[in-house]
């Protein structure tokens, strides 16, 4: 991102907060979130954080995150490989409203990259070996 603004705590604060108030209200992932994290302000004040501090992990290197995102997918009752093309969409839309262009590219790529090794573990697992 050379020559354009850092991303702040600020604007992953700002898209984090943004993208699951879309989430939370869409037809397809609000279900599967709802079900996950509860639909109170309580429980999606301490999820939201969370994520806050995923994404200044992923963004800025800040080594806020100390979480396994695998490993809190895996257990996600409903969740299928369509679902991520929906939340890749959705993000993708949050971060283009929010961002300049290559402040939204930036979150994108990186969105795109986890959702593909998500994605990838989760539901394309290669067969186990014969010993």
């Amino acid at each position: 991102m050379s020559g354009a603004t850092p991303i702040t705590e600020a604007d992953i604060a700002r898209l984090v907060d943004r993208f699951y108030a879309r989430v939370r209200h869409d037809p397809a992932l609000g279900p599967v979130f709802h079900a996950a994290i509860g639909k109170d302000a309580g429980d999606w004040s301490a999820h939201l954080e969370k994520l806050r501090r995923f994404w200044s992990a992923v963004m800025l290197r800040s080594g806020a995150y100390h979480g396994d995102p695998f490993t809190a997918h895996l257990r996600l009752p409903g969740l299928t490989p369509d679902l991520f093309e929906q939340w890749l969409a959705l993000f993708d839309a949050t971060c283009r409203d929010s961002f300049p262009p290559e402040t939204a590219l930036a979150f994108s790529e990186r969105a795109h990259r986890i959702a593909r090794s998500l994605r990838m573990g989760l539901f394309e697992r290669l067969p186990a070996r014969r010993a």
